[in-house]
């Protein structure tokens, strides 16, 4: 009687530890954002290998990505608490930076990087 009582009570606590791990586990997915879009070019054509240059404001610490053969990139795993700065670069051609900040709760942004003016600013 005593060893089912016990093997009851190791279940029980097993079980709650599992439930409250997942719990923990949705609420840290839950403060993660993910930017997506597509790298075009002035006409509006998908870019392929274009870089994308994601920048944390924070740490100052640059991620990179080469867009797809339809020009679509994404970054995921990214801090709600954080402001970013995303931008494109193929050849010699760039887009504008866009910002993204912390004060905006949106979880998902979804971007269209234009390639529309030179590297060196001309």
């Amino acid at each position: 009687m005593k060893t089912s009582r016990m093997l009851a009570l190791v279940a029980l606590l097993a079980l709650g530890a599992t439930v409250l791990f997942a719990q923990g586990n949705r609420g840290k997915n839950s403060e993660l954002r993910t930017v997506r879009g597509t790298v075009v070019d002035k006409d509006e054509n998908p870019v392929e290998t274009a870089v994308v240059y994601l920048k944390n404001l924070r740490t100052q610490d640059i991620v990179t990505h080469l867009s797809d053969s339809e020009g679509k990139f994404r970054f995921s795993g990214l801090d709600l608490n954080v402001d970013y700065e995303i931008h494109a670069v193929h050849g010699d051609s760039m887009s504008s930076s866009r910002s993204i900040s912390n004060f905006d709760s949106r979880k998902e942004f979804v971007l269209t990087l234009k390639l529309d003016h030179k590297k060196d600013g001309k």
